[in-house]
């Protein structure tokens, strides 16, 4: 595990941590989050990333779909269970139909196919982390569409 950033409390005020397996991905998502001056947590195992939800908050959850140990639906349904709180964003290199409308249904706030523009995923993080105090409906649905329309 690697955390990115400076402060622990700015790090623990974000809680936005990234699950991906691919290495050179993971870093491009931690330089995506620094630039629009977000600090993340970076993961590359969903073993690591669940063990460290005994100890800190996650708000928002940016997940890889295809993953060798565990896919990023298993990650979703553990957090479900763990940290029903986190809002989830998947992103895929494959995308799959019945697996966005699964992971869509099963509460992700956001699917996105890669490659994908910066901009819009932090937006969406932004509406994630701002769901977290009160309604996030209509920005879920939002970006539903936004994700719809960026994978169809």
């Amino acid at each position: 595990m690697e955390t990115k950033g400076s402060p622990l409390s700015a790090c623990a005020r974000n809680g936005i941590w990234l699950l991906d397996d691919d290495g050179s991905m993971l870093k491009a998502l931690g330089r995506i989050m620094s630039s629009a001056g977000l600090i993340a947590e970076k993961f590359s195992a969903p073993v690591a990333f669940l063990a460290r939800l005994k100890h800190a908050r996650c708000r928002v959850a940016v997940l890889d779909v295809w993953m060798p140990q565990m896919n990023g639906l298993e990650v979703q349904a553990r957090l479900r269970r763990d940290s029903p709180e986190t809002r989830i964003i998947f992103i895929t290199g494959r995308d799959d139909p019945s697996m966005r409308q699964t992971a869509l249904d099963a509460g992700a706030f956001a699917l996105f196919t890669k490659p994908f523009e910066n901009e819009v995923l932090v937006k969406a993080i932004q509406k994630a982390l701002e769901g977290q105090v009160g309604t996030s409906t209509r920005a879920r649905e939002a970006f539903r569409t936004i994700s719809d329309s960026r994978t169809a």
